[in-house]
């Protein structure tokens, strides 16, 4: 059953993510770790974009909980791990906030790929 906690916190804590995102991204973006981007006519839509992304990810998460297997969730968890990694090396390589890219982004990556080789490995949600 944690595994099954784990990946359910995950996703509501992503897709929680995303909806912040899509709703008011000017005032969530400083969190990412980097400057909020220049101002132009659609620079609101561009950063709605993480939030489309940050909350398919967490509903896709949801639904393999729900209706998938240990392994499947493993899986997906493990593969879905580069997107915080992605943001991770992202931040560190544009030298924003070192603290928000190890501290947000790597911890996450470091929590989905722990509890999606815990699932992997036993096959069954702890």
């Amino acid at each position: 059953m944690l595994s099954t906690g784990i990946s359910a916190v995950i996703a509501i804590a992503v897709i929680g993510i995303g909806l912040f995102y899509i709703v008011n991204p000017r005032a969530i973006t400083p969190s990412f770790g980097l400057p909020l981007p220049d101002t132009g006519p659609n620079t609101t839509w561009w950063l709605r974009l993480k939030g489309v992304r940050d909350l398919t990810m967490g509903l896709l998460v949801i639904a393999s909980v729900v209706w998938g297997s240990a392994h499947e969730t493993g899986a997906l968890l493990i593969i879905a791990a580069a997107i915080p990694t992605g943001d991770m090396l992202t931040i560190l390589a544009a030298r924003g906030s070192a603290a928000k890219a190890l501290g947000i982004h790597g911890l996450t990556a470091a929590v989905m790929i722990m509890s999606g080789l815990t699932a992997l490995t036993a096959g069954i949600y702890l």
